[in-house]
């Protein structure tokens, strides 16, 4: 049997940057939202993880790619479901669709981590997920680390703020999309194109009050970015795909 959950959700001011379509940010904060309305329908949301386990859900890496973007208005259907357990980390799919109609896809890998030692709890541990994944609805895309293309050359610095943190106390994971789209000057790439695939692997924590050293690389329609703190650590690194606007009819 596969378990999933589905919510839809008009995309809002607040989703949309130029040219109105949503922001890479926004799409992630769809299936932020979708994610962790499915845990609590499972039973295991941030706040009983943290009760039971003194744990807390971080995000690893997250992809998704869209067929066409995401604009002002649309009411957009997220549906998403957990795969077995994979050891220190729980992979979650989606899907997208418009009026029933498939037009993306995603995948993320997430980790339960002690609030204290930030130390991973294994999947196999947790009773939570047994018996409730997605069954033949779930994707065979595996999330590994990117291989980033040479040379990265310096791109921009990015500081983090107040308004960047989220509950756990750490930048919310949406805010890197945020960093790669302004570390490249997306604006000037946009006209004519949308963003159709995005990966980001989040490495280390970053904080409010903390800037990243931003390098960037271009490989064909794809742009990457690479972030590290003042001591040259890295925090996360990423990579967008560009693809050309469809015209209707």
């Amino acid at each position: 049997m596969s378990v999933f959950y589905e919510q839809t959700r008009s995309l809002e001011a607040r989703d949309i940057g130029l040219l109105g379509q949503c922001r890479p940010s926004g799409v992630l904060t769809l299936l932020q939202e979708a994610a962790a309305a499915a845990a609590g329908e499972l039973g295991w949301s941030g706040p009983e993880m943290l009760e039971k386990y003194n744990a807390i859900w971080m995000v690893a890496r997250m992809w998704y790619r869209l067929e066409r973007p995401l604009c002002w208005g649309d009411a957009v259907t997220v549906r998403t479901w957990h795969r077995a357990d994979q050891g220190a980390a729980l992979y979650r799919d989606f899907d997208l669709l418009l009026n029933g109609v498939p037009v993306g896809e995603a995948v993320s890998t997430w980790v339960l981590a002690d609030v204290g030692s930030r130390r991973l709890l294994r999947m196999s541990r947790l009773d939570e997920p047994r018996d409730t994944g997605g069954g033949a609805l779930c994707k065979d895309r595996l999330l590994t680390k990117l291989h980033l293309p040479e040379p990265m050359v310096p791109a921009a610095r990015r500081a983090f703020h107040y308004s960047d943190t989220d509950i756990n106390g750490h930048v919310n994971n949406v805010k890197y999309a945020d960093a790669m789209a302004d570390g490249i000057h997306l604006e000037e790439l946009l006209p004519g194109r949308f963003v159709s695939e995005l990966q980001i692997g989040y490495l280390a924590e970053c904080r409010a009050g903390e800037t990243l050293e931003l390098s960037a690389a271009q490989d064909g329609d794809a742009w990457y970015v690479h972030g590290v703190d003042g001591a040259g650590r890295p925090r996360f690194d990423g990579f967008l795909r560009l693809a050309e606007l469809r015209s209707e009819g």
